[in-house]
This record gives C-alpha cells, sequence and structure tokens, in this order.
C-alpha cells in the first residue's frame, strides 16, 4: 500500500470515530434528566422532620419546565423536558396550602434533591398547654393464629405377600435388575374431615425386610391422604405405619403495640397479616376506640400509611391543630 493509500484509509477511520463520538455526545445531550428527591418539614430535630406528601414540585428553566407531586413517603421523581441538561440551572418550586412557598436554585445533576418546608402554622407554648391531650395512646389489631389439637396417632401394620426366588422372566413387577419376581403392596390411610397427618414413619418389622423398599410415600396437598408402596422381591413381609394425626384450627388472636411519638407525630407499623386495626386513646380524659378505616380518619390527627416490599405497612399520624400528646 503507498504512502497516499494509507494516509487515505487513516483519515476515513479518523473522520468515522469523530462522527460516532459526535452522534454518541448528540444522543447523550438528547436524553430527558430525572431529578429525584423528598420533601421534608422543617424542625430542628431530625426526628420531626417528616416527610410531605401531596406537595407540588415544580422545575423551571428558561428552556422548559416540568411538575410532579410528592408521595406518601414525600418522594418525588421529576423528568425534565429533553431541552433541559446536566449542569445547568434550574429554579425548583415546592408547594404545598399548609406550607410556606420554597424556591431553591440548583443545577441539573446527578445527586438527590432534599427540600425543608416551614408550616405555615406553629402550636406556641400556650396552645400546646390548652390543647385537648391525647394520652394511653395504643394500638390494637388482630392476625389469623392456626393452633393444632392433637387427635391421637395412626399405627397400621400390613402385609405384603410374596413368594422368593421366583424368576421375574420380564413379567412387571419385579425386583431390582430384573431378577426376581415381586409384588408391590399399597396402603392408603384417611386421616378423616379435618385432620391432618404428621410426621408418617413406615418400617419393615418381620420377614426379609433388606429385599424390599419404600417405592412410594406420597401426601396429598390438604394433608388428610396418606399412600404408601412397598415394592417386595422375596417372601412375605409385614411393615408398620405411624403418623401422628392433629386438627388445625384457625382463629383471631387480638395483638396490642405501642406508638413512638416524637413532638405531635405518632408513628407505628402492622404486619401484613394486620386485620381490623384500631387507635385506643384517652382524649380530653374519655377513652375511645377509633377504628382505622381505609380513609384513616381521626377527628384528632391527619394520618398517612405506607406500605413497604414485604407488604407491611407503616402509619405516621400527626395531630391536628388543638391537640397535644401527654
Amino acid at each position: 500500500m503507498t504512502r497516499s493509500k494509507t494516509i487515505a484509509v487513516w483519515s476515513v477511520v479518523i473522520v468515522a470515530v469523530l462522527v460516532a463520538g459526535s452522534i454518541t455526545a448528540y444522543r447523550h445531550r438528547r436524553q430527558p434528566v430525572t431529578l429525584k428527591g423528598a420533601v421534608l418539614r422543617q424542625d430542628g430535630d431530625p426526628n420531626r422532620q417528616l416527610p410531605l406528601a401531596d406537595v407540588e414540585v415544580i422545575a423551571t428553566n428558561a428552556l422548559g419546565s416540568a411538575a410532579t407531586t410528592t408521595d406518601a413517603a414525600g418522594f418525588f421523581t421529576l423528568k425534565l423536558p429533553s431541552g433541559l441538561r446536566r449542569r445547568q440551572q434550574v429554579v425548583l418550586k415546592f408547594r404545598h396550602s399548609d406550607y410556606q412557598p420554597l424556591d431553591v436554585n440548583d443545577f441539573i445533576g446527578d445527586k438527590i434533591y432534599i427540600a425543608r418546608m416551614t408550616p405555615n402554622h406553629q402550636d406556641t407554648s400556650a396552645e400546646v398547654r390548652s390543647g385537648s391531650a391525647v394520652s394511653n395512646t395504643r394500638i390494637r389489631y388482630s392476625v389469623k393464629a392456626t393452633t393444632e389439637a392433637d387427635i391421637g396417632t395412626a399405627v397400621k401394620a400390613f402385609q405384603v405377600v410374596n413368594a422368593g426366588n421366583v424368576p421375574c422372566n420380564k413379567r412387571l413387577p419385579c425386583g431390582p435388575g430384573n431378577k426376581w419376581k415381586a409384588t408391590l403392596g399399597n396402603l392408603s390411610q384417611d386421616a378423616g374431615e379435618g385432620n391432618e397427618f404428621r410426621n408418617a414413619r413406615v418400617s419393615c418389622i418381620a420377614g426379609p425386610c433388606p429385599f424390599t423398599k419404600v417405592d412410594q410415600e406420597s401426601l396429598s396437598s390438604d394433608r388428610r391422604h396418606l399412600n404408601i408402596a412397598i415394592l417386595n422381591w422375596s417372601d412375605t413381609v409385614t411393615y408398620l405405619l405411624e403418623a401422628e394425626v392433629i386438627h388445625p384450627m384457625t382463629s383471631d388472636m387480638v395483638r396490642e403495640t405501642y406508638p413512638v411519638i416524637f413532638g405531635r407525630t405518632m408513628n407505628f407499623s402492622l404486619p401484613s397479616s394486620a386485620e381490623g386495626p384500631s387507635i385506643e386513646a384517652e382524649v380530653a380524659g374519655d377513652p375511645i376506640v377509633f377504628p382505622l378505616g381505609p380513609d384513616l380518619f381521626l377527628r384528632w390527627a391527619d394520618c398517612q400509611m405506607i406500605v413497604d416490599r414485604d407488604q407491611s405497612k407503616n402509619y405516621r399520624c400527626e395531630l391536628k391543630p388543638g391537640y397535644q400528646f401527654r
């Protein structure tokens, strides 16, 4: 290859690399940027920096804007228009009717955006002292509990009749290696309506046991029916089946837990199996039970609920004006 041809080839390669790089950079610039963050209540005590739900989050820039709303955990994710790129300046606006407007000047980047909003109204010491007292709060709920009644033990001896030293001659069933004629003995047991077998044991107790084997031992999906199959390729043997029989019973078990209280907020969690949760408390000296229905309505607090990945439920209740924890 001549020098001129070599230079021409390398020129083409360089141009192709530059073009590919330009296309990649262009595509990268055109990809939309997503901002992620959380909105909290402003407080000097971290225990009282509560997540704020339903906060309107707006990102504005000379090239465009985007908006979203925080969820129950105060989390927001905001996909910016394609014209907005990293390192550009952006104004993040946070709006909620119960909190003072908050505007944050920042730059678009790969970071977590945390905003803290100041409430419009904060209870003064006099208001707190004069508010209705909420005390002795506790949470009650029920779960399904399974108990077992011991019915007894199933005991059954059974024979598997066969004659030893008889050639199989390919007449099934046969013993191992298809050498000797065998017998397949079956036994089926029923634990009874609503009952279940537990810890089934099968053992050979008489006869030439070394020339037998348990060919099948199966339990039905409801654990009520037990089937045993014994393969015997020698003389008659006796097997013994033993198993516990129990009767499972399901009942509602009431449980009680206590919330953790920080300032004007109480927090508690319930397992995924919890049913019929309610809050028991003394409000202004009167003991009252407040069922926590799907709307989470309490006349003295605003409650929110978050479901975790394991389906457990986390509750957060903040007192309404005019009430205080004692």
